[in-house]
């Protein structure tokens, strides 16, 4: 079942991580399925500020994220179908952009996109080299929420 919309049928939050193959594909899939389930309009997607770290990676999001989404019952085509990496177009359609850990992605912000890294929110929620995908994933499942429940208000 895919419920992926058209950008102009709501709001659009972006998540922004690293390689866009781990944390914010999981981010987008969640929004966009809680967000379809309760009706709401908006919808996300996700960006990395640095995907050619994953370039030679064998598959095209991260074994832990498709895992917990089949867990979840989420259909994996509420995320993108490849890492792509972010663009200003992308930072410029968004209605909301967060960054899924400050300590990591301010400074590649400044990099890449110095006027927007002031711009976005940032969470903190820690890739796979400091946080195991059973702590940080429900991390951004507990986030996530929370920004849904704000949809309903």
């Amino acid at each position: 079942m895919s419920l992926r919309t058209s950008a102009d049928s709501g709001p659009l939050t972006l998540f922004v991580c690293t390689g866009n193959f781990y944390r914010s594909r999981h981010a987008e899939a969640l929004f966009n399925w809680h967000a379809a389930r309760m009706g709401h309009p908006a919808r996300a997607f996700s960006r990395g500020l640095l995907t050619s770290l994953v370039a030679d990676e064998p598959t095209l999001i991260s074994r832990d994220t498709e895992k917990r989404l089949r867990e979840l019952g989420i259909p994996l085509d509420l995320t993108g179908p490849a890492p792509t990496q972010l663009r200003r177009e992308d930072l410029e359609r968004a209605h909301r952009t967060i960054a899924l850990k400050k300590d990591e992605h301010h400074a590649m912000m400044l990099q890449s996109h110095p006027e927007w890294a002031d711009r976005i929110e940032y969470w903190t929620v820690h890739d796979i080299d400091f946080a195991h995908p059973d702590d940080a994933l429900p991390q951004i499942e507990a986030k996530v929420l929370e920004l849904i429940q704000g949809l309903r208000s």
